[in-house]
């Protein structure tokens, strides 16, 4: 009777372990580009928040910022049958198919610096895109004193949030600084340090009165910056598995919650984005925090 007893609770708790680890939430992170320092801040986040929580979550790096090495991947983590694919990608329309394909086979997809990704579950944004834009134009005129040419990075042509803060720094510049003057179009180089400065070397000698540059990118020019604002790589890392953690246990993400990492949020349930209010500044008394995350 004893042995019955005891043969019968030892199955149970097996039952009991099989069903916790076939329920434990399976998570890959796809980002631009591996072995940068921004990204190897956002792995540390991933896995701190992924062991905090039990998750099984982990970041996967391309060697390159190619769309085409990102489809790989994303193709690799639905052959593993992961329960979510989270992505920060380089050209989200190249995206789209494999992405929809994820969502066939019942993944769930997180996207990050992509607003208006299709076939995305949600989008979240770290600040205000719009506004982003518009901070990053107003630091920019105060070091030009509101004059002279300037020129724009971002780090893709095909990165929908970039090209948005552009847009909308040099719209606040056209009516709030006429006497400032972009040159060219926007440049597609910051997710490489070695082209922009190539094509600062350039734009100087062709613009010798050039006086400024507006980058954005997780590489771009590094040398000489005066100020900006970025958001804590790090932080997404763990709001991605924060997000996917509510997802997994069907908690309802809504307009006004709080969500740690993010702040109170603003949710538009039709675009599928998440919007948060949580930048750092670029200056003496942040950087050398940052500075010890390696960035």
């Amino acid at each position: 009777m004893k042995k019955s007893v005891l043969v019968g609770l030892f199955a149970s708790l097996l039952l009991s372990v099989s069903a916790q680890a076939a329920d434990k939430l399976k998570m890959g992170v796809v980002v631009k580009i591996g072995g940068i320092p921004w990204f190897n801040a956002m792995e540390a986040g991933i896995k701190s928040e992924s062991a905090k929580r039990g998750i099984d979550a982990w970041m996967v790096g391309p060697t390159a910022a190619d769309p085409a090495l990102q489809v790989r991947a994303i193709e690799d983590l639905i052959a593993q049958k992961v329960d979510i694919i989270g992505v920060v990608p380089n050209d989200a329309r190249v995206l789209e198919p494999v992405l929809k394909r994820a969502q066939e086979a019942g993944i769930k997809v997180i996207v990050h610096e992509s607003p208006g990704q299709k076939y995305a579950d949600w989008d979240f944004e770290l600040v205000d895109a719009s506004q982003h834009g518009v901070n990053h134009m107003k630091a920019l005129a105060a070091c030009m004193k509101e004059q002279g040419k300037y020129a724009v990075y971002v780090g893709s042509l095909t990165v929908p949030l970039h090209i948005t803060w552009s847009d909308s720094a040099i719209n606040y510049q056209k009516q709030h600084y006429p006497n400032m003057q972009l040159v060219g179009d926007k440049f597609g180089v910051g997710e490489s340090l070695d082209d922009s400065v190539r094509t600062t070397n350039d734009l100087m000698a062709k613009y010798p009165d050039l006086k400024g540059v507006l980058a954005f990118g997780s590489q771009g020019p590094i040398g000489a910056i005066k100020g900006g604002y970025i958001w804590n790589p790090m932080v997404a890392g763990e709001v991605f598995v924060r997000i996917a953690d509510m997802m997994h246990k069907g908690e309802k993400i809504t307009d006004g919650m709080t969500i740690e990492g993010m702040g109170k949020v603003q949710v538009d349930a039709q675009q599928h984005t998440i919007l948060g209010n949580a930048t750092e500044s670029l200056d003496k008394q942040n950087l050398p925090k940052l500075v010890k995350m390696g960035l």
